[in-house]
């Protein structure tokens, strides 16, 4: 169960309690039944690593601008250079109907 501070607004006393979820909240100071209100804090909880953010799950963009050092090593250069030969493609015949 959570643990819940407030501090009273009359005499600033502050103090904590132990409450559920669906308990009511606390309204009158102990000490002089004055009206309290939530402090509230720091969150305890930290998320650390991948997968928390929404750009985590997406796919990094790779450019060819900035190749990296291993890249070079994997890929060797292309020296030869193919020429594009281009066919004309010749009309069918059309068929005759005896």
């Amino acid at each position: 169960m959570p643990t819940y501070q407030y501090a009273c607004s009359k005499c600033d006393h502050e103090f904590e309690v132990v409450q559920s979820f669906s308990d009511e909240a606390i309204s009158k100071c102990p000490e002089c039944s004055g009206e309290v209100r939530k402090k509230f804090g720091a969150v305890g909880v930290v998320f650390k690593g991948s997968g928390f953010y929404r750009n985590d799950a997406r796919e990094k963009k790779k450019t060819e601008s900035t190749p990296k050092k291993d890249d070079k090593a994997k890929k060797p250069e292309k020296t030869e250079s193919k020429k594009e030969t281009k066919t004309e493609e010749k009309p069918a015949k059309p068929k005759s109907d005896k």
